[in-house]
């Protein structure tokens, strides 16, 4: 019996001995898979911010991706995480077509290719027909409708000094185009055609035709007299500011309302300004040019005007000397915002590569 007692008290020793020893293992063991999963969850944390700082060469579908920050809670401690998210990609709308594409007219080539679904190039001299394209096409002509607003503004000998107000009947309803001109501005009847003609200022278009004897109709009705005038016979207009879709002229209208205009010096000063600060209530604005090549000395422009709404696309009308020849530029229903623009730099090196063989330059 004393035996079998002291065999269990050794024993009892034996397993009092061990028990530390077994604790630190099963302690160092948890401490060693604490330590991984820590390790573990840095790599994935260094893992996905690499990704998050994609260079600027990324491809438009890693364009769309999106780096997500969310803080996580693991075994405890609060730890940071960025995961990627994919956005679907947004459709683009397609382009509202022009009248000039219900009429199919983008799909006539020409030898220049040029993005302007109609052109027409005169010698301003003898109206001899340079280059054409659709050009007895009567289309939508925007804000070159301006250009006859200040023909008959400045032909009915109007008080250019009388101040005039930008009243709620010149805000654009139709199509909320923006204006810095506020209800209530005052300008001169000159300064309203400056930047009418420079900016294509829309209330300011409006409110030269208000102040018409007769009001506005008055205007438009004196505005399609003069285009019948002119032989303009394709031509109509409803509005002195071409916000209309209804304003509409062929390019060969367009060409003889451009030699008329050209005759007046106010016209072609204040259509080529490339800014001009003008006074409006008694402050001072600035207003800028809507053609940028007047501002080239590489161009001789001596009247122009620039055109949009949706219906009618990209216009430009255009005088300017190429060669020493005077020649009258139209484009119309042209895509893309530079596209007019780059239009008249194509023809114009066609034209400098014509060097017509009856022009008598300077110095013989």
């Amino acid at each position: 019996m004393a035996k079998f007692k002291l065999a269990l008290g050794l024993l009892a020793s034996l397993l009092f001995a061990l028990a530390p020893a077994a604790a630190v293992h099963a302690k160092e063991a948890a401490s060693k898979s604490s330590a991984a999963k820590k390790q573990q969850t840095k790599k994935v944390k260094v893992v996905l911010r690499k990704g998050d700082r994609a260079t600027g060469t990324r491809t438009k579908a890693a364009a769309r991706d999106k780096a997500v920050r969310r803080v996580v809670t693991v075994r405890g401690k609060r730890k940071v995480i960025y995961q990627r998210v994919t956005s679907a990609a947004v459709p683009m709308a397609a382009p509202m077509p022009t009248m000039g594409d219900l009429a199919g007219l983008n799909l006539t080539r020409d030898p220049l290719d040029l993005k302007s679904s109609v052109a027409l190039v005169l010698d301003q001299s003898n109206a001899e027909v340079l280059f054409e394209k659709n050009s007895n096409v009567a289309l939508p002509i925007a804000s070159i409708t301006k250009m006859m607003t200040g023909l008959v503004v400045v032909e009915a000998g109007q008080d250019m000094e009388e101040v005039l107000t930008i009243t709620d009947d010149d805000v654009d309803r139709a199509k909320f185009s923006s204006s810095r001109l506020k209800v209530g501005s005052q300008l001169t009847r000159s300064n309203m055609l400056h930047i009418a003609l420079m900016s294509s200022e829309n209330r300011a278009a409006s409110a030269l035709g208000r102040n018409y004897p007769g009001g506005l109709p008055a205007f438009v009705n004196a505005m399609n007299a003069k285009a019948r005038k002119l032989g303009m016979n394709d031509t109509h207009y409803v509005d002195s500011s071409g916000l209309s879709k209804m304003n509409v002229a062929s390019a060969h209208d367009l060409a003889k309302l451009a030699m008329a205009a050209f005759q007046q010096p106010l016209l072609r000063q204040f259509s080529t300004d490339p800014k001009a600060i003008v006074e409006a209530s008694g402050h001072p604005m600035q207003f800028g040019n809507t053609n940028h090549l007047v501002a080239n000395p590489g161009w001789d422009i001596g009247l122009q005007k620039t055109g949009f709404i949706n219906e009618a696309g990209r216009c430009l009308l255009m005088q300017a000397v190429i060669e020493g020849r005077s020649v009258i530029m139209v484009f119309l229903d042209s895509k893309g915002k530079q596209s007019r623009t780059a239009d008249a730099g194509r023809m114009r090196k066609w034209l400098e590569a014509l060097k017509p063989g009856n022009l008598v330059l300077p110095g013989g």
